[in-house]
């Protein structure tokens, strides 16, 4: 199985990003997903997740109302939409797989079977 984490970059206070994760495999259409992000000196954090159909997410509550999780399974990838970013938001963001997992939602990030490889986000006010 492997990650490709995408749509990182440098912005500003208030600006959006579309982060996408491409999936291999056909596990991706029978896994859930989530997006984890890890800013300096802190540990990683769940941002968003999101079951295999697409039918259930749920958020940090640093997320809520802001960012969005999306899948789109013929493509094999998902998505976290970010709006009105803030500096707070710069971390590198991590998408991770969970294989076989029903409808499940997973926050927790142990419970996460294969990682991407990260992409930066930077938000300066």
């Amino acid at each position: 199985v492997q990650l490709q984490a995408s749509g990182g970059g440098s912005v500003q206070a208030g600006d959006s990003l579309r982060l996408s994760c491409a999936a291999s495999g056909r596990i991706f259409s029978t896994s859930s997903m989530g997006w984890f992000r890890q800013a300096p000196g802190k540990e990683r954090e769940i941002v968003a997740a999101i079951n295999w159909s697409g039918r259930s997410t749920d958020y940090a509550d640093s997320a809520k109302g802001r960012f969005t999780i999306s899948r789109d399974i013929p493509k094999n990838t998902v998505y976290l939409q970010m709006n009105n970013l803030k500096p707070e938001d710069t971390a590198v963001y991590y998408c991770a797989v969970k294989i076989f997992s029903a409808s499940r939602i997973y926050m927790d990030s142990t419970a996460y079977d294969y990682w991407g490889q990260g992409t930066q986000v930077t938000v300066s006010s």
